[in-house]
């Protein structure tokens, strides 16, 4: 079955989600240093980015509609937030206007309704879009990492996905780092069932096939992980690339463009290990997934199973997630298993 259409109106979807992101970005990082620590832009392009991705997917797709999604609309609609929602609002019509096809003015009910249909609990019958409209929000007030994360289930099984990371550089971290040096930034990811992995920027010029790295010795392969100590176990991870042999360095991102970036090769292993208790969401792996095994990489569980999307909002993972390509899979899995045992409190 193919999904060329659903893939094209997800393209389009985060693309204008991810140049609405871009401007509330821009915005912030000018303003006094005494703002960031004021969770306010991150929400305002947290809840814009789902609106528009919603509005999108429903306009061009006029189909029944399924949407899980990391907001609601339960905090816009208290006493106090009427400020948030114009603002919310205008910069949704401003995107649509400047940078979309859609000759439309919401009103804020438009707005919070479009929030709305995100959500959905997902599962196995039928279709779900899977969305997490600003993913890496801490990146994302640091000017750092953060990717709009858009996928389709079918059947319980992920068939496309999207990322949009407006800060990964076009060309591979190992020769720019995080920041390119000619602010040459900005990365659609996107991959459908069967058909590979592409990149392009976000720009919209030609894409680009791409893969994950061909690496078979553990020596020369590097590895990503988390930014935020709160979201992986850093102290596992080293544990498990010195096992390896790993030589260089993690390297830490925000957010699922880490996923991106090993879909083009820039590292070979993602090891996520959050703490115990931590469930992890569907909206935070999905996209990310197939962009990985349409580029021929793996993700497992620390088990190595493969990720169940099926089962409603959460995915039951065994301790963490590991993505890195086939060959060197094995080895992987052993070393994780081995420094699981060292780290378990002795019975």
């Amino acid at each position: 079955m193919s999904y060329h259409k659903e893939l094209a109106a997800a393209k389009k979807a985060a693309s204008l989600a991810a140049r609405l992101c871009q401007n509330v970005q821009k915005a912030l990082l000018q303003s006094d240093v005494q703002s960031k620590t004021d969770k306010t832009p991150v929400t305002v392009a947290d809840y814009g980015s789902q609106a528009l991705v919603s509005f999108v997917l429903q306009q061009e797709l006029h189909a029944e509609f399924s949407l899980v999604a990391e907001e609601d609309s339960k905090d816009l609609r208290k006493d106090g937030a009427q400020e948030i929602v114009e603002r919310i609002t205008k910069l949704v019509n401003d995107s649509l206007t400047s940078d979309g096809p859609y000759n439309v003015t919401l009103s804020t009910e438009d707005v919070l309704t479009a929030i709305d249909s995100g959500i959905s609990e997902g599962g196995c019958q039928g279709r779900h879009w899977v969305l997490d409209p600003i993913d890496g929000t801490k990146g994302f007030l640091r000017g750092d990492q953060y990717a709009i994360a858009l996928a389709l289930l079918d059947g319980g099984k992920v068939v496309l996905g999207v990322l949009a990371c407006p800060n990964l550089p076009l060309t591979s971290l190992k020769d720019a780092g995080q920041h390119s040096p000619n602010n040459e930034v900005g990365c659609l990811f996107f991959a459908e069932v069967g058909g590979g992995t592409y990149m392009q920027p976000l720009d919209g010029s030609s894409a680009a096939k791409v893969q994950v790295s061909a690496v078979e010795n553990p020596e020369e392969a590097s590895f990503f992980e988390s930014y935020e100590a709160a979201h992986s176990m850093h102290d596992l991870s080293s544990l498990i690339a010195q096992k390896l042999g790993v030589k260089a360095p993690p390297v830490r991102i925000d957010s699922q463009a880490k996923y991106g970036a090993l879909s083009r090769g820039d590292g070979a292993i993602y090891l996520r290990f959050p703490h115990k208790g931590y469930r992890e969401k569907i909206w935070d792996h999905a996209a990310g997934c197939i962009v990985v095994t349409e580029a021929g990489g793996v993700v497992t569980d620390a088990a190595g199973q493969p990720l169940d999307f099926s089962k409603g909002k959460h995915l039951d993972v065994d301790t963490g997630i590991i993505v890195t390509n086939q060959k060197l899979m094995p080895l992987l899995l052993n070393a994780v298993k081995e420094s699981l045992k060292e780290k378990a409190p002795s019975s």
